[in-house]
This record gives structure tokens, C-alpha cells and sequence, in this order.
């Protein structure tokens, strides 16, 4: 038992209202969350605070050259909004997938039901009303029907025969769906859950992750070459000075490779349309189980699987990917040519 959870049961009239005030410390995950984040903010900010206490000529040459400073100050400060909006997104649940399915669908049947009445109204018609209940219970109906009929044609390319209900959150998943049990929560075009971030990665904010990759990987390139600058210039100067800035410049280093294969990984699952999921599980998911490996069933060619990252993410709920059907799949067997080139094929 931790420190915060024998407060917690301690019937402290303090703490209960640091615990309202502050949910995030009531929940051990999100408790432990916080801390990796601390921490990450910690390391960012003492690499910053060393090199600008020891690097003399880089303040000097911040005298000279403001820019040169400014720019590598607002590349940190843009890397850590960007990780902290990373953070809070929404990778995009299935739940409000449906409930804006739902919604988007009642008010489209009141809509209609409305113009009709009133049609028939204008036409001297007799017009029965209908009681609340009556009305509530159809609409609910209408609700859960729209979203397993979205979920059915997203399914009827293939030959899946199986539920498509998530047994923990009670959801009927899309394609590319599963349940994060981290979150408790089925996330869509689910990727993986970074702890780092405290947040699933999914169809919401994967573009984001990928942006906060490709600033951080500049961030540690930049610092390290301050940091390279620093000790050529100083080495042998004060020993204790060059060792913690070699302690850190290796840390820095691994942390860099890290990156980059890490941002290597996710550059080609944009261009081919895959998840981590989807790679790491491809044998054990229903709809790639048996398919080469070569073929990516949702690929739509490097132009159009980059754009869609890009410039689609914003309307999630209505970029539900289908399964392929058993045609498209053979044609995305087809093997690549001089022709499939010439015609942009792999485009």
C-alpha cells in the first residue's frame, strides 16, 4: 500500500478534498501516469537548465544571435504542448462512435417524422400522437439499430462469422477496433497504449503521436549537438563539469536511436495503413489471419494512406475503414511491375 492510499483511507477531511479537487490522485493509474510524466517534464527541463549553466559561449552566443536560441527554446516548448495535447486526446472510442451514430440518426428520424406531420397537417390529414415512453423506447431502438447496421455493412466483404460484441464494455467494435484494458474503453483503429503518455494511440490522435515523435526526435538532435559543441570546446576543463554532461549525452543517445526507430516504425505503418496491433497480432486477428504478409488489406496506395493520415482524421466517425471483400484482396495480392509502377499502382 502506498503513501497516498493509507491518506486516502484515512478519514482526513483534507485529503477527501484533495482527492475531489484532484481526481487523478485517487486513481492508481492515473496516479502513476502522472509521475511518468513528471518525470519526462523533469529530464526535459534538467537537460536545458545544464546546458544553459555550463555552456558560457552559448549564452554569448545568444547575445549575438538571438534567433539561434529562440528557435531551439520554441522547439521545446512546442514538444511539450504537443506531448501534453498528445496526452489528453481522444484516440476515439467505439462508445462515442456509436452514441454520435446514434444521435446523428435520431435527429435525422425526428427530422423526418416532423416534416412528414407536418406535410400531412398541411393536407387535412388525422394525425395520431404518440406518448413519451412510446416515442423514447422507439428512438432507442432506432439507436441500437443504426449502429449494428453500420457495424454489419463494415463487416460484409468478408466471410467473418462471429460476434462482433466487446465482452467487457458491452460495444459492438468496428474493424480495427479492440479493447484497451488500460483505458477500459474499446478504442477504434486501436495502435497501442503508451504509458509514456498515459493515453491509448489510435485513430484520433495517431497523427498527433507521429507529429510529437518527429519534434522530439529533432528536440535530442539538437540537444546533442549542443551538448557535442559544448564538450569540444571544454573538455579537460573541469572534469566533474564533462562528466555529468558525457552521462548525459549518452543517455541522450540512446534515447535519439529510440526515436528514430520508433518514428522509422510508425512512418511505415502510415504509408502502408497498418497499426502496431495489426503487425505485432496479425496471425491472431480474424480478418488478416491467412493473408500474406506482404498484403495490407486497408493499404489504398503511399499517396492516399498519407493523405488520409493527414487530412481525414478530423471526421473519425465517418471514416470507418470496411473489411475488403475476397476481389480486393486479390488484387492487392497482385505482385508489383514495371506497369503496376508506370500506372501509380503503389500510389
Amino acid at each position: 500500500m502506498t503513501i497516498v492510499d493509507i491518506l486516502r483511507s484515512s478519514p482526513d477531511p483534507t485529503m477527501d478534498r484533495c482527492f475531489r479537487f484532484f481526481p487523478c490522485l485517487a486513481d492508481p493509474g492515473r496516479r502513476s501516469s502522472l509521475c511518468l510524466k513528471l518525470v519526462l517534464v523533469t529530464i526535459h527541463v534538467v537537460y536545458l537548465v545544464i546546458l544553459f549553466l555550463f555552456d558560457g559561449d552559448l549564452i554569448e552566443k545568444t547575445k549575438k544571435e538571438p534567433w539561434y536560441t529562440a528557435l531551439y527554446l520554441l522547439l521545446f516548448g512546442v514538444t511539450l504542448i504537443q506531448y501534453f495535447a498528445t496526452s489528453i486526446s481522444s484516440p476515439g472510442y467505439a462508445l462515442d462512435a456509436m452514441r454520435a451514430v446514434n444521435e446523428r440518426n435520431a435527429i435525422y428520424r425526428q427530422t423526418s417524422e416532423t416534416s412528414n406531420q407536418s406535410a400531412s397537417s398541411r393536407n387535412g390529414s388525422f394525425i395520431v400522437t404518440v406518448e413519451g415512453n412510446q416515442t423514447e423506447r422507439n428512438v432507442s431502438g432506432s439507436k441500437a439499430t443504426a449502429w449494428s447496421k453500420l457495424v454489419a455493412d463494415l463487416y460484409s466483404g468478408s466471410s467473418i462469422s462471429r460476434t462482433w460484441t466487446c465482452t467487457y464494455c458491452n460495444v459492438e467494435q468496428p474493424p480495427r477496433a479492440k479493447h484497451c484494458h488500460d483505458c477500459d474503453k474499446c478504442v477504434l483503429q486501436f495502435d497501442h497504449h503508451c504509458v509514456w503518455l498515459g493515453n491509448c494511440i489510435g485513430q484520433g490522435n495517431h497523427c498527433l503521436f507521429w507529429w510529437y515523435l518527429c519534434e522530439e526526435t529533432a528536440l535530442c538532435l539538437w540537444t546533442g549537438v549542443l551538448y557535442i559543441s559544448y564538450l569540444k570546446a571544454h573538455i579537460t576543463l573541469v572534469w566533474w563539469k564533462d562528466a555529468i554532461m558525457i552521462l548525459l549525452l549518452i543517455t541522450l543517445a540512446i534515447s535519439l536511436i529510440f526515436l528514430l526507430l520508433l518514428l522509422l516504425f510508425h512512418s511505415y505503418l502510415i504509408l502502408t495503413n497498418q497499426t502496431t496491433y495489426e503487425l505485432v497480432r496479425r496471425r491472431r486477428i480474424t480478418y488478416l489471419r491467412g493473408l500474406p504478409e506482404r498484403v495490407h488489406p486497408f493499404s489504398k496506395g503511399v499517396c492516399r494512406n498519407v493523405y488520409n493520415f493527414c487530412c481525414l482524421r478530423s471526421s473519425i466517425y465517418n471514416s470507418l475503414e470496411p473489411i475488403p471483400s475476397p476481389e480486393e484482396i486479390k488484387e492487392k495480392s497482385r505482385p508489383y511491375s514495371c506497369l503496376a509502377v508506370v500506372t501509380c499502382r503503389c500510389c
